[in-house]
């Protein structure tokens, strides 16, 4: 199946693609025409493609290494990776409770899958001269929020100068870099989150989904984003459609950075 975007044939890793804005990234891949590859720490319940999973924590080295081995023995080789591991657990409380091991977790979570990954399938792809790497970080890179997930922003604010500087180094040699950087999306864990909110303030979902938007200095166009649009936005930079895109990075955030 194609829709135009020429990625027929196209060997795909997605990481975190069980659920959130990786499933929606991995299913508009194949609806593309890619054969995908995806990781989770844990096997979901309902999986179609069995042998296009490999449950690893890739917040170790280990968990990369089984990764990068199932896509050489799987794809036998790869033309796009999609980082989309990361997050936060990170207790509320600013600064002050955040111990070496909260900062570690969250380099470990958002900065070093990456790293390592890129480290281990980047030779194939150079010795190919050709493939795409877009690395989804955050909008909180820019605007963090310091009450519970300052490290997370540190850390996603490595990860985007990390990629920058990697589009330098294999841009000449045939390999495009990007960034996909969301503000807030709508997927289901931030339903529940949202639901909880509303729980707790004793009001409905709109309510506090409002006063969560409002949390962030609001979202001009009223909502958060939804996971297919920003699936999309990855299908097409992964496309050769963006053949002269490499070391940039875009903004889905429905206009929630104030600035340009």
């Amino acid at each position: 199946m194609s829709d135009g975007l020429e990625l027929n044939g196209r060997r795909a890793l997605v990481t975190g693609g069980t659920q959130g804005i990786g499933e929606a990234v991995v299913a508009r891949l194949r609806e593309a025409g890619a054969k995908v590859l995806t990781t989770a720490r844990t096997r979901p319940a309902e999986l179609r493609e069995v042998d296009l999973f490999v449950a690893a924590d890739i917040a170790t080295a280990e968990g990369c290494a089984i990764v990068a081995s199932a896509v050489r023995e799987r794809l036998g080789g790869v033309d796009i990776i999609v980082h989309v591991v990361g997050g936060s657990a990170a207790p509320a409380g600013g600064f002050a409770v955040l111990d070496d091991k909260q900062w570690q977790r969250a380099l470990d979570q958002n900065l070093f899958p990456a790293v390592r990954l890129d480290r281990a399938l980047l030779p194939a792809m150079l010795e190919q001269r050709a493939g795409v790497i877009i690395h989804i970080t955050s909008i909180q890179r820019q605007l963090p929020l310091p009450d519970a997930t300052i490290a997370y922003a540190a850390a996603k604010a490595a990860l985007s100068n990390y990629s920058k500087g990697l589009s330098k180094e294999v841009g000449p040699k045939g390999i495009r870099v990007v960034r996909v950087s969301p503000g807030w999306v709508e997927t289901e864990a931030a339903v529940r989150l949202v639901k909880e909110l509303a729980k707790k303030a004793g009001t409905d979902y709109e309510g506090a989904r409002k006063g969560l938007m409002d949390s962030m200095g609001g979202i001009p166009i009223g909502r958060p984003a939804r996971p297919k649009e920003v699936a999309d936005l990855v299908a097409f930079l992964a496309s050769p459609r963006a053949a002269s895109i490499t070391g940039t990075e875009y903004v889905i955030d429905g206009g929630t950075i104030p600035t340009a």
